[in-house]
């Protein structure tokens, strides 16, 4: 079975990955600076998620770069996109699973859990984030990207 027919185009590929992960950083900068102005509680808070925050930067910058390495056809922007491509399926099944877990173990003063909802908003985001980042991968390890980026 071919799978060129996955492939997407490579400027697509840059500039989804580039525009989207420069707004995930300005999206994670504001919520940063909201957290700052407000009380000494979110204040607190960001101290204590302080390596996650910083974590989750680091990926979204290697998203970023990695997308500008793919509409500059470097080399380096190929295998910068595809180990962003992982993180991000690596994420998304982390936080998918943590999140169904908290659902099935409400507490004592939650009300029954909405799996129709939980399993609804997982399908709308999970599944095409998890098919874009397939396609991209497989569309960096394909042969015309190898042609490209050679070039």
């Amino acid at each position: 079975m071919s799978l060129s027919g996955l492939e997407l185009p490579l400027p697509f590929i840059g500039w989804l990955f580039a525009l989207g992960s420069a707004a995930a950083l300005v999206l994670g900068a504001l919520m940063i600076a909201a957290l700052l102005r407000a009380g000494d509680l979110e204040r607190r808070y960001l101290t204590f998620s302080f390596w996650n925050d910083a974590l989750l930067t680091f990926i979204w910058v290697l998203g970023l770069a990695g997308g500008i390495g793919v509409l500059r056809l470097q080399p380096w922007g190929r295998y910068l996109l595809e180990l962003f491509c992982w993180a991000l399926i690596v994420l998304l099944l982390l936080s998918t699973t943590t999140r169904l877990y908290a659902i099935s173990h409400p507490g004592e003063s939650e009300a029954r859990p909405n799996w129709v909802g939980a399993i609804a908003g997982v399908t709308l985001v999970l599944v095409p984030v998890l098919a874009m980042c397939a396609a991209t991968i497989i569309t960096l390890r394909g042969d015309a990207a190898r042609v490209a980026f050679s070039q």
